[in-house]
């Protein structure tokens, strides 16, 4: 392995005036694809026989038949009162001697404490009770089952736990009339039996979450959690509170599928409150109205007096939730966007919005949505707009397509050009900062980096394991979250795009699936559905929050350099530092904490230079790493690219520290105690 040398000196007895913010570090949670699907705990699908009969007739979705009767018959009739989907309804003729009823195909955790299983029904009279089991499709044990009892004739809620003895990657749920049940004879000789709603929610769950996302998140220490995405410019919030039985089934405009009913405000907010992070909510600016987005405000904000506050008292929810950060236009810009239109026109509409939702409640800070590509965007909204605005927005995503490389580039020439990642952003932010500066109207305002993320070739087909996930894309989201770091006086909110699987992977992934941006998940599935493990940006964000960093302080760095061929626009690439650095000391300037990225394919042996501040002792190296730069997490090997922590020496103020190829580091010293 070859070897290169180089000296980083930092010196903390400077440093910028203004504290790094722990909103810097946050995620980002888009109903998009496969998120909610991976998200949240349900292990069944057409939970609400929602979808079309598109495998069986007469069935909805993801249900299929469960009967040995040739005359059993399938239908989607309407939904019974309050619900939305449809009901599915089954014929069961007395003559078959059958069972009869509906089945899907389920991963399952082992619960003896039992799944929350959720029923709304009815029968003919003649049918006094139905079987639920989980049964391993492979071999045909029964791993779980209960009977329920219907008491009416009419539709009921039932409610029971199912044991699940073992996990079972391949299982299967059925919900049935078993052939032992009493036969029945009526006038037409059959039974009947409709369904509305069928839910499992494991024991362990954290609300609607599993419990493994909840914890996975909880580490990452996010600060901020930003619910947003193109999907927000045609959701309706009302839509999406109180019974989840009674909210209506949408479809999701932005990317297909269903929306998901089972995670609206309520949901959202219990899901930061658990894990003690800031909420920030994206409002419908596309086909919703400033009176809309008030109305949500009130309904978070206003207390049990005000008539959204009385909604959300009587949804469960009698104190305010006190959301304080509330963004509005999801990439408008964008012909793909509902509500897509010009900087004029959107910088009229900001202000309409603004108006209103300032006067729902004046305490909120406002996020107005800006462009990182189109000239003379943030120049007329801020123009026209500056008064109202609190933060404008940059999406930074960097990858692949801006160089015109593909699968066919070689990959050491496609790793330099990942890894710039950080000069594209300080170009964005630099003509930013150039425009705040322009005006005292806009000194006020501030940056929030509300999506960012790695892209490799064009993400619309894929074969094979996404690039997204590997060693190389967390070296460059590090070296990005350097940046931000560096710029922390004008950027204070980061969102990294997307928290659960989604379009590009998702910082925690569940199981083996590789949701496409059009083409839905792939198709091949093994035995892992289960699993729930992080990629390796997941660890680099790990690192990045839960460091006690305060301010920047100054660094220099002498190291190699490398060059990547950019296009025609954009910043100049010929010469970039294979580290990079920032380093930064905490409020009390007794811990320095020193962000490194191994930028090279080869092993650099770097100085770190502290001065005064310890002249020897014992510090803490942090490394993610792994064998190749190509190296990735996956359901079948979740730890190959993980954290690390070593104990490292400090001689004479100096900090040697051997840092592998495509790698990243967080250097902790702490300063003696003066006796």
């Amino acid at each position: 392995m070859v070897q290169s040398k180089a000296t980083i000196q930092v010196n903390t007895k400077s440093s910028c005036t203004t504290a790094i913010n722990p909103y810097l570090f946050g995620h980002f949670v888009e109903d998009i694809r496969d998120h909610m699907e991976a998200m949240l705990a349900y292990p069944l699908r057409d939970m609400d026989f929602e979808s079309e009969d598109v495998a069986y007739r007469g069935l909805s979705g993801s249900w299929r038949p469960y009967t040995n009767g040739k005359s059993t018959v399938y239908g989607l009739e309407p939904a019974a009162a309050y619900h939305s989907g449809h009901s599915q309804m089954l014929r069961i003729y007395s003559d078959d001697n059958a069972y009869a009823g509906v089945s899907q195909a389920v991963a399952v955790k082992q619960d003896q404490s039992g799944y929350a299983l959720s029923l709304y029904a009815r029968a003919s009279v003649d049918i006094k009770y139905v079987l639920a089991e989980i049964v391993n499709q492979r071999t045909g044990e029964v791993l779980g089952q209960v009977r329920i009892d219907l008491e009416s004739h009419d539709w009921r809620a039932y409610d029971v736990r199912l044991q699940v003895e073992q996990a079972c990657e391949q299982a299967e749920f059925r919900l049935y009339v078993p052939a032992e049940h009493p036969r029945w004879l009526d006038h037409v000789s059959t039974g009947m039996l409709w369904l509305d709603h069928i839910s499992l929610l494991p024991s362990g769950s954290a609300g609607n979450v599993r419990r493994e996302v909840m914890e996975m998140t909880r580490s990452l220490n996010a600060g901020m959690m930003r619910l947003a995405g193109n999907y927000i410019s045609a959701y309706h919030w009302q839509q999406a509170i109180g019974p989840v039985y009674e909210r209506p089934c949408l479809v999701n405009e932005a990317w297909g599928g269903w929306t998901s009913k089972y995670f609206g405000t309520d949901e959202f907010i219990a899901f930061c409150r658990e894990l003690n992070v800031e909420p920030l909510i994206c409002v419908n600016d596309g086909s919703g109205t400033p009176e809309e987005a008030a109305e949500w405000i009130e309904y978070c904000n206003g207390d049990a007096t005000t008539p959204m506050g009385r909604l959300r008292a009587a949804n469960g929810h009698p104190e305010p939730y006190g959301v304080k950060y509330w963004e509005i236009g999801n990439e408008v810009w964008g012909p793909w966007q509902v509500g897509h239109c010009n900087a004029e026109q959107f910088a009229e509409r900001y202000v309409r919005f603004a108006v209103a939702m300032k006067t729902a409640d004046p305490g909120i800070r406002l996020l107005a949505c800006g462009d990182d590509k189109t000239e003379g965007w943030n120049a007329t909204v801020l123009a026209r707009a500056a008064e109202h605005i609190d933060y404008l927005t940059l999406h930074l995503y960097h990858g692949c397509p801006r160089f015109g490389m593909n699968h066919k580039t070689p990959g050491e020439e496609r790793f330099k050009a990942i890894v710039s990642y950080p000069e594209w952003t300080r170009e964005t932010v630099s003509h930013a900062r150039t425009l705040i500066g322009s005006s005292e109207r806009y000194a006020h305002v501030k940056l929030a980096i509300t999506e960012y993320n790695t892209m490799y070739y064009p993400n619309t087909i894929r074969k094979g394991l996404p690039n997204e996930h590997t060693l190389e894309a967390a070296a460059a989201n590090a070296a990005n979250l350097n940046e931000f770091i560096r710029s922390s006086d004008l950027i204070e909110i980061g969102s990294f795009s997307d928290l659960v699987n989604g379009w590009l992977g998702g910082c925690i992934r569940v199981g083996d699936y590789y949701a496409d941006q059009f083409r839905g998940k792939s198709a091949d599935r093994t035995e892992n559905a289960l699993k729930v493990y992080g990629s390796p940006t997941y660890y680099v964000m790990q690192m990045y929050a839960n460091r006690d960093l305060g301010f920047v302080v100054e660094s220099k760095t002498d190291c190699a350099s490398f060059g990547v061929k950019g296009p025609a626009t954009g910043p100049k690439l010929d010469e970039l530092p294979v580290l990079d650095v920032v380093a930064s000391i905490n409020k009390d300037r007794n811990k320095l904490t020193v962000f490194i990225v191994n930028r090279s394919l080869e092993e650099q042996v770097t100085d770190v230079n502290i001065g005064e501040f310890a002249l020897s002792g014992t510090a803490r190296l942090t490394e993610i790493t792994g064998d190749h730069f190509e190296s990735f997490n996956a359901a079948e090997h979740p730890e190959d690219v993980v954290s690390s922590i070593h104990e490292v020496s400090v001689e004479h103020s100096v900090v040697t520290c051997l840092l592998r190829p495509s790698s990243v580091y967080a250097l902790e010293v702490i300063a003696p105690h003066e006796s």
